[in-house]
């Protein structure tokens, strides 16, 4: 049972507490609602170039890694299509001086065009490095594009293309910071060597004083539901021909995620999952092949992907997944693979649980889904799926036509 304190500062921002005496460090997690999704679908990437501006300065501080490093701690960040999280640790005597940093960063970065100018120009090299220059390096990109029409996942956290980040002005970036980087719109964490009355005590010093902005409501475009399998042949300069298939699945607050997240795990989650020992091993279809889902906040996508043995056309490997996936339409899985499923989650669970980081993220996170309790619950709603439960929601997921198929062909294996 992981134990905390929630309390809600004037100007909205929730702060949760969670002592742990058992380590010497502090950790302070700030996690913003607000993501990809949240972007203008002309003006994206802007989540993640935040992600890059936040360290560029702020309004009192011109450089936040050197205070950060002469206290003894450590920082970093990521950026999903559904938040954004900033972390640090440090030793638990030298926690005021998180607070102060991080305040900082809230209550106004220092922008500048040169700031500005500098992160643009890193993160358009992420955006060549990782996405143009690197083989596969698009294949989420399009994939992305084939399966939603309507939502803004239909781009990724690097942002839709290279051009909108390029063309980023300092306006553009101010009015997102205000809109996005407010305390109503943020959670706090503090864990660790803590105490309440001294986290309340700081809170209420560097956190209170800032305004907490106007209110910021979601109202996306819902994804229509498909009901025609949709296909894309790509032709690139990779080795091997590689096969995505992508189906729409629930939300995360959705009960059926539970056993949607079990499925996924025991069709291609492992080495000895049914996918791997079939195509992999047994038919020497595939060099690799794994199925996952990728966790969002709104309805998102269960994959599949695999790189295909020489010789093996699209048509065969795509034929022989469905092959699978017609197996765990059509028959319960065992209780054998569905407790060895269940047993790997909570050994997950339970490694996650012993780093006082991972637990400062997880409470953030659950807050962000509504309610940090969550995650003292988590494992319960998934010791109590059942086959029927994961036979359904196949049935629902594998349904015709709610696949989006990308079929990525190599030059240098057909020359």
């Amino acid at each position: 049972m992981i134990q905390y304190t929630k309390f809600v500062l004037e100007n909205g921002l929730r702060v949760l507490v969670h002592p742990d005496d058992t380590t010497p460090m502090a950790v302070v997690n700030i996690m913003y609602d607000a993501g990809a999704r949240d972007e203008d679908p002309g003006k994206t990437g802007f989540a993640h170039l935040f992600e890059h501006l936040m360290f560029g300065g702020s309004i009192n501080i011109a450089d936040y890694d050197e205070p950060l490093q002469l206290a003894g701690g450590e920082n970093n960040a990521y950026t999903t299509n559904d938040l954004t999280n900033y972390y640090l640790q440090l030793p638990a005597q030298n926690l005021e001086t998180a607070f102060w940093l991080e305040s900082d960063r809230m209550l106004s970065l220092a922008f500048s065009e040169k700031s500005l100018e500098v992160q643009r120009k890193v993160v358009s090299e992420e955006f060549k490095e990782h996405y143009i220059n690197k083989p596969y390096g698009d294949v989420w990109h399009k994939l992305r594009e084939l399966a939603y029409s309507t939502h803004p996942y239909r781009w990724m956290t690097i942002g839709k293309e290279l051009k909108h980040v390029e063309d980023a002005t300092l306006a553009d970036v101010k009015q997102f910071f205000f809109k996005h980087y407010r305390p109503q719109n943020a959670i706090l964490v503090v864990a660790g060597n803590v105490q309440l009355e001294e986290v309340k005590r700081l809170a209420e010093k560097w956190f209170g004083p800032i305004e907490s902005g106007e209110p910021y409501t979601r109202d996306l475009p819902k994804e229509p539901r498909q009901t025609k399998d949709r296909y894309l042949e790509v032709s690139a300069d990779v080795p091997i021909d590689a096969l995505y298939m992508a189906w729409h699945m629930c939300d995360r607050l959705d009960p059926k995620y539970f056993p949607t997240d079990l499925m996924t795990d025991i069709l291609g989650g492992s080495a000895s999952s049914r996918l791997h020992q079939k195509l992999v091993k047994e038919r020497q279809l595939f060099s690799g092949i794994a199925c996952y889902h990728l966790g969002t906040l709104d309805p998102g996508l269960v994959v599949i992907d695999g790189k295909l043995v020489s010789g093996v056309t699209m048509q065969q490997a795509e034929q022989a997944v469905r092959e699978e996936i017609k197996k765990i339409m059509d028959e319960p899985v065992s209780e054998r693979e569905l407790q060895a499923v269940i047993n790997k989650t909570e050994s997950m669970i339970a490694f996650e649980d012993m780093s006082v980081l991972n637990r400062a993220n997880s409470l953030a996170f659950y807050e962000l889904l509504g309610d940090a309790s969550l995650i003292n619950t988590e494992l319960a709603r998934y010791q109590s799926v059942t086959a029927a439960d994961i036979q359904q929601v196949a049935n629902e997921i594998f349904r015709e036509g709610n696949c989006n198929i990308l079929q990525y062909k190599g030059k240098i294996s057909q020359s």
